[in-house]
C-alpha cells in the first residue's frame, strides 16, 4: 500500500480512537436515571452563611433552591446536614423551610465527611444510588471531603459548582479543584437538572425551566 494510503489509514484510525475516547468520557460523565440518585445538601447553617460573602450565598441559595424544587418534582430523594449545630446554628431560614416541605429532616454531625455520621451514610444507602450531587458549604472543607469519601465508595459524584461557598473565593475554587482531583465531576445547576430531565415537552421539564429562567 502507498505511503499516503498508509498514512490516511492511520488517520482514519486515529479519528474512530478519539471518537469513541470522547463517548466514553460523555458517558461516565452523564447522571444515571433518577432512581439511582441522590441529592446532598452539607452544612448550609444560619452562622456559617452569615460569614459567606452575600453574593455567594445568594449564589448558592438560588441554586439550590432550585435544584431541590427539580428534586421534588421528579422524585430526587434529598439528604441534608449540619455541622455541629449548637455552634454554627440549624440550616438556615432560605432552605430550612423548604426542606421541611420535602419532609427532609437535616441531620447533625461533627466529622467534616458527611459519610462519617453514621445516620447520613445510612440514610444515603437507603436507596442503592449509583451517584450523588452534591451542594452547600464551605467548598474547601466538608464538601470536598464528603465528596472525596463518595467517590473512594464507588459512587459517581456531581459537586455543583454554583451551589458552594466558602468565606473566601479562592478557597471555593481550590475545594472545587481538590474534589474534582479527588475523582469528583464538577458541574453547573443547569446541567444537573437539565440531566435529571433527559429531554424537552414533559410538564416537568416546563416547571424546571422556569426555575432556571427564574
Amino acid at each position: 500500500m502507498p505511503h499516503t494510503q498508509l498514512a490516511h489509514v492511520a488517520m482514519e484510525h486515529v479519528v474512530v480512537l478519539v471518537g469513541q475516547s470522547l463517548a466514553v468520557l460523555q458517558a461516565h460523565a452523564g447522571l444515571p436515571p433518577v432512581p439511582e440518585l441522590v441529592l446532598l445538601v452539607v452544612d448550609v447553617q444560619e452562622r456559617l452563611s452569615a460569614a459567606m460573602p452575600p453574593a455567594a450565598m445568594e449564589r448558592l441559595a438560588t441554586n439550590t433552591l432550585t435544584l431541590l424544587e427539580s428534586a421534588r418534582i421528579l422524585g430526587v430523594p434529598v439528604v441534608a446536614s449540619e455541622q455541629y449545630p449548637k455552634g454554627l446554628g440549624p440550616t438556615a431560614p432560605v432552605l430550612a423551610e423548604k426542606l421541611r416541605s420535602m419532609g427532609v429532616e437535616a441531620m447533625a454531625k461533627t466529622t467534616f465527611d458527611a459519610c462519617g455520621e453514621p445516620r447520613i451514610a445510612k440514610a444515603l444507602g437507603q436507596t442503592q444510588p449509583t451517584a450523588v450531587v452534591v451542594v452547600g458549604m464551605e467548598a474547601h472543607v466538608c464538601v470536598f471531603q464528603t465528596a472525596r469519601e463518595l467517590v473512594r465508595r464507588g459512587l459517581a459524584v456531581h459537586v455543583v459548582a454554583d451551589a458552594v461557598a466558602s468565606r473566601r473565593e479562592d478557597n471555593r475554587t481550590l475545594g472545587l479543584a481538590l474534589a474534582e482531583r479527588a475523582g469528583a465531576y464538577v458541574t453547573p445547576t443547569e446541567t444537573v437538572v437539565f440531566d435529571w430531565l433527559e429531554r424537552a415537552g414533559s410538564d416537568a421539564f416546563k416547571a424546571i425551566s422556569k426555575l432556571v429562567r427564574g
